[in-house]
């Protein structure tokens, strides 16, 4: 694991745009919280928006490779192909914020390092592969064990879906997902929630998506489509649920879904995935 911090720029001048919108108690409250990006795929986009609201303490896991298919939705340029994630996503945000504390851990989320990863965190961004559900259920364990609040999220098209889980909420990952209470899980996603989840998107959603779920079912590689605009929206829920969090008010939460459509200029906090 990395660290990195530079000569600092005026925090006052980084934020000073977002008064209005942010007071000063509330923006020295985002400088303070420790903010962990677990998947530097889409989360690269949440943590640039992360750095330039302020945040002043990220943590970066991932061990993937930059590739060009990655460039159309994620915070990457070509320059950056070949190149680790976390290392290249750490020096443009320092970039950003030369005074920023980054934190890069070039690694899988895994049983061996949620732990140790979660502890020094006071918000979790989770953008594991949704093939990971090993790594996914680590870190909502740990999430869940410490206390610490939790937002899963994923790209739709031109829209996106966002799960917030509050600390040591009664709704968990394992029970939205059909999973054993405790213990390890298998490699494969419990495909019966995991279409079901879907099946409540748009139907363009739904349709791009058919194919990479029946690969999934099969065992094989699914580079799942992605647009920007839909990275973009998580980046834009999800940042919006972690500063409603860090400013103590009301964040709709799971077993809820928070869906954004652009296509049609639709939110919706409404859809109880325990229902139907």
């Amino acid at each position: 694991m990395k660290q990195h911090r530079e000569e600092a720029l005026s925090y006052q001048e980084l934020t000073l745009r977002n008064r209005g919108y942010i007071d000063d108690e509330l923006q020295s409250k985002i400088r303070r919280t420790r903010v962990l990006v677990a998947g530097c795929g889409v989360g690269s986009v949440f943590a640039e928006a992360a750095a330039r609201m302020g945040f002043e303490h990220i943590a970066l896991a991932d061990a993937d490779t930059i590739d060009s298919h990655n460039l159309n939705r994620q915070a990457y340029d070509s320059g950056d192909i070949g190149h680790k994630k976390v290392a290249a996503l750490g020096a443009r945000l320092r970039r950003i914020n030369p005074g920023a504390n980054i934190v890069e851990y070039d690694g899988w989320v895994n049983q061996g390092s949620a732990d140790s990863l979660v502890a020094e965190a006071d918000f979790v961004m989770d953008t594991i592969d949704f093939l990971d559900l090993p790594g996914i259920v680590a870190l909502h364990d740990s999430c869940h064990a410490r206390g610490v609040p939790l937002v899963s999220a994923v790209s739709a098209g031109f829209g996106a879906a966002a799960i917030y889980f509050p600390p040591r909420g009664e709704c968990t990952l394992r029970q939205l997902f059909g999973l054993p209470p405790t213990g390890p899980v298998d490699g494969s996603l419990h495909m019966s929630r995991f279409e079901g989840l879907i099946g409540r998107l748009a139907p363009e959603v739904v349709s791009a998506m058919s194919d990479t779920v029946e690969k999934m079912r099969a065992g094989l590689p699914c580079p799942a489509p992605h647009l920007a605009v839909g990275a973009s929206v998580v980046a834009s829920l999800c940042i919006t649920v972690a500063v409603r969090v860090i400013a103590g008010q009301e964040v709709t939460a799971a077993p809820r879904m928070i869906t954004a459509d652009m296509t049609r200029a639709v939110v919706s906090e409404g859809m109880d995935l325990t229902e139907g």
